[in-house]
């Protein structure tokens, strides 16, 4: 008779030897038995089971791995949460919670109407009650304090002005553009019209600056020459093309330089300009170069008759080099770029360069000028122009003793005798530029900010500025301070205004601007 076998006891169905079933305790297979039902339930999920060595009896030692549950949603779900999460971030934006959470510095924005820009738009569309911060330009000129007072706030905000491509937009359309800046309600005197004035405008960036610029001092019967820097940004470049294109007597330089900081490049661009404007049908008595950072100080009218006072002669700083800018031209330089600048620079070397051609004697001033026609036409036409720019091309800013020098030759139109006084920046009426170390003894102190000792002005200095008697200053910012720019133009409007009424001549309006396409 055979026995049957006994039968097999539970925990060696569960396994053998190393089996986790063998010898398990009671804990360990009640664990066992839900992880087993929860794998049921996640299929695919990876569960981790505790081991027990000693249950196994082997001399291994003990390990433990971390209990993960990880869960493989399907498609379906995984776009319900990114449009969930997508929900949730416009909600917190809309709500604005991030600045209620973490507080900003107040803001400015000038001229908001016009901006196109998202980031004005979009970002700053909460404040748009906060920036309508009226301030009275009369006021400013009085020097009220509650008015000066206003600046001041105003200059405490983070100011956001327009950027390249609102002015490409605002100018993309020359009626509407023309419109809209009150092109055609500018005043113009006859005295005006018979005295154009040329203008060489070397500019590089901020394009809303040179728009504000060029309104400022446009008239009809004048010409203007716009040099933009080659590698100035793609959006800049189309400002002021589009500008150009709006206006008949404004074109862009036919020749455009790659301008290097205090190199010859800077020179040759207000050359460029010249040679355009020499061969332009407007036959302009005087030419004046101005940069992106220059505004006027005089309405046209006034310039007109400041400008016939000279008679010919020419309006620049020249003066005797101190030992301070000796090595400019006495020493070789070559343009390398400059570490942690991002810009190249003429460099000096220990090669010592030889003297001037043809005599000259070197005298220093500013790269900027009020030239009569006929010292341009002599500048285009003489050889001992041409040698001396030869000269001077290996030497440092250029530009500041060019026209300071050739003022001195003998023979030139316009000429300064070389025995004659200095005329420093401060007789030259042609720039007020604020330095900041005389600050207090030529001049008020400076209640805008500085960049390189310069001053760029504050709304406080209205008044000075337009009362000093210069015809031009440098530096303007409007995002150091817009209403001083703003209260600028208002006064040379009203000047202009003014000025018509009182002379004898007729007063005529731009009513027929000719627009090209």
């Amino acid at each position: 008779m055979r026995v049957a076998a006994p039968a097999p006891r539970e925990s060696a169905q569960l396994g053998g030897r190393g089996s986790p079933g063998a010898s398990e305790p009671r804990f360990s297979q009640t664990l066992r038995a839900v992880t087993a039902g929860a794998g049921r339930a996640f299929p695919g999920a990876r569960i981790p089971l505790f081991r027990s060595s000693r249950a196994e009896g082997h001399l291994d030692p003990p390990r433990m791995k971390i209990f993960r549950c990880c869960f493989k949603y399907t498609l379906q779900q995984k776009v319900f949460i990114l449009f969930l999460t997508l929900w949730l971030l416009s909600l917190v934006k809309l709500l604005n919670i991030g600045r209620l959470l973490f507080p900003q510095k107040d803001i400015y924005l000038v001229e908001y109407s016009l901006s196109t820009s998202p980031f004005v738009r979009n970002r700053y569309t909460h404040v748009k009650d906060e920036v309508t911060y009226e301030v009275n330009c009369l006021r400013v000129y009085e020097q009220e304090p509650l008015e000066i007072g206003k600046t001041l706030e105003i200059r405490r905000r983070d100011i956001i002005d327009l950027d390249d491509d609102d002015v490409v937009a605002m100018t993309s359309d020359c009626d509407i553009y023309q419109t809209l800046r009150r092109y055609p309600q500018k005043l113009v005197s006859q005295e005006e019209k018979s005295f154009p004035i040329a203008y060489s405008l070397v500019v590089h960036k901020d394009a809303i600056m040179v728009e504000r610029l060029i309104h400022a001092i446009y008239n009809q019967h004048n010409i203007y020459c716009i040099h933009y820097d080659h590698k100035s940004p793609d959006t800049f470049k189309v400002a002021m093309n589009n500008l150009a294109k709006c206006f008949s007597n404004i074109f862009i330089a036919s020749k455009v330089e790659t301008v290097q900081y205090a190199h010859i490049s800077r020179l040759q661009a207000d050359l460029n300009c010249l040679s355009d404007l020499l061969k332009s049908s407007v036959q302009w008595k005087y030419v004046i170069n101005l940069c992106g950072q220059d505004f006027p100080l005089k309405s046209n009218f006034e310039l007109v008759l400041e400008l016939k006072k000279l008679n010919g002669a020419n309006m620049l700083e020249t003066v005797k080099p101190p030992n301070s800018k000796m090595e400019r031209f006495t020493y070789h330089h070559e343009l390398r770029q400059v570490p942690y600048e991002y810009m190249k620079l003429p460099i000096k070397t220990n090669i010592s360069k030889e003297a001037p051609p043809h005599n000259i004697e070197i005298f220093v001033g500013s790269a900027y000028f009020v030239l009569s026609r006929a010292f341009v036409r002599y500048v285009f036409n003489n050889s001992l122009v041409k040698d001396f720019f030869a000269w001077s091309e290996d030497t440092y800013s250029p530009d500041e003793h060019f026209w300071a020098t050739l003022i001195r030759v003998p023979g030139i139109p316009g000429e300064i005798s070389r025995s004659a006084q200095d005329v420093s920046d401060l007789q030259s009426k042609t720039r007020l530029v604020k330095w900041s170390y005389y600050e207090g003894l030529f001049y008020p102190s400076c209640t805008g900010s500085h960049l390189r000792s310069v001053c760029i002005y504050g709304a406080a200095e209205l008044r000075w500025l337009l009362q000093d008697g210069h015809w031009f200053a440098n530096k303007f910012d409007s995002k150091v301070d817009p209403v001083l720019i703003k209260c600028l133009a208002e006064k040379l409007e009203e000047q202009q205004r003014e000025w018509i009424t009182l002379s004898s001549g007729k007063l005529f309006m731009d009513e027929n601007l000719t627009v090209t396409s």
